[in-house]
């Protein structure tokens, strides 16, 4: 699987995705300087609310980023017919989709995780330095915030899934990258708390929707007509 995994990722050479993600790291991290000096009294007041608000921004971007790979390793297949080529190759059906698609979960979660912890890292210096904060960065705080940058990850690597349902409805990239902004904008959208990505049993559900939308594609893809 690994030695399939890496085929594929040579193959349609996502290694020149890398470039993108760091131009959005300082993209993030710019944004989120800017919003704290920018920021009204009340506003990012807490190293909760500030790391929050960056954990908010990588998986925005990152969604994104994921349905770009979707699109590269599977929906561009489909729509250029390609793939009816590469199921030809003695290797299961199933294995094929089954690796492109943990290349997408595992891009996701990766880049995710090490934005959130290298962005956070950074933030919390830039704040320190500044003194931005009168509330302490305490240890435990530090532990709740690593435990949600996890969770957020985990989270957004199953909800990048769901584009997939889309994109393979129409054989389309654009329906593919649209869906991922669109879904990031309905989770996103709110004010303080009350936006739906922050109930747990809301970013589960959709999480599990993804991973359940990933299953459906693998399982099928034995059956459909990839040429249709």
């Amino acid at each position: 699987m690994r030695k399939l995994m890496s085929l594929e990722w040579r193959k349609h050479r996502l290694g020149g995705l890398f470039k993108g993600v760091l131009i959005a790291n300082l993209c993030i991290l710019g944004l989120m300087v800017g919003l704290l000096l920018s920021a009204e009294d009340g506003d990012f007041s807490t190293w909760t609310e500030a790391m929050q608000g960056l954990f908010l921004f990588c998986k925005a971007t990152f969604v994104v980023f994921a349905s770009v790979v979707i699109s590269r390793l599977v929906i561009e297949e489909y729509r250029s017919q390609t793939i009816s080529l590469l199921f030809m190759y003695p290797i299961p059906r199933r294995t094929m989709m089954l690796a492109k698609l943990m290349i997408v979960f595992i891009f996701t979660f990766v880049n995710i995780l090490l934005s959130e912890l290298v962005l956070g890292a950074a933030l919390a210096a830039i704040i320190h330095g500044t003194h931005h904060f009168a509330e302490p960065l305490t240890g435990e705080l530090v532990q709740n915030l690593l435990a949600q940058a996890g969770l957020n990850a985990v989270y957004a690597s199953g909800i990048a899934m769901i584009p997939l349902f889309f994109g393979m409805r129409r054989k389309s990239v654009p329906t593919t990258i649209v869906s991922s902004v669109l879904i990031i904008s309905l989770t996103s959208s709110g004010f303080g708390s009350l936006r739906l990505e922050n109930f747990a049993s809301i970013s589960i559900a959709l999480c599990l929707a993804g991973l359940f939308i990933a299953w459906l594609a693998i399982r099928r893809v034995e059956t459909d007509d990839v040429v249709g």
